[in-house]
């Protein structure tokens, strides 16, 4: 099965919280696992913002982006494309979206996700509508 995570599925796989669990057993699941080019850098804000508001320490964080990198060999990196960038357009025209969710979810079009899994109840709506199979990680 190829699943497709957005960056507030993916980061529970790297920071303990609820939901965390779920993820690993979809990622034991998956034949293949994409994620947009975006996720990284999205995640690394988080975790930066987590960082100063002193919720994980800085040994913490270098282990957390340690782990991110060797995980990014072993996936499927979705490219912004033309075909990426229009599809977010009409998400975008269609649905209450913001910009990187429109983005994540046009990704996973463009890769032909079997499932696509985020933790963000509108961008899940948004996939649902597009027709893509989804799975919401509280």
């Amino acid at each position: 099965m190829r699943f497709f995570f957005d960056s507030s599925a993916f980061a529970k796989r790297f920071v303990e919280e609820p939901g965390s669990d779920e993820v690993e057993n979809l990622c034991r699941k998956a034949s293949i696992i994409a994620l947009s080019s975006i996720c990284f850098p999205e995640i690394i804000s988080a975790l930066n913002r987590r960082l100063r508001e002193k919720f994980i320490t800085k040994k913490d964080y270098q282990l957390i982006k340690e782990k991110i990198f060797e995980e990014i060999e072993d996936l499927e990196i979705i490219n912004i494309v033309p075909e990426v960038i229009s599809t977010s357009v009409s998400l975008l025209e269609k649905n209450n979206l913001r910009t990187l969710d429109a983005i994540h979810i046009a990704s996973a079009i463009a890769w032909k996700s079997d499932l696509f899994i985020s933790a963000d109840k509108r961008q899940i709506a948004a996939a649902k509508k597009s027709g893509l199979k989804v799975k919401y990680i509280e």
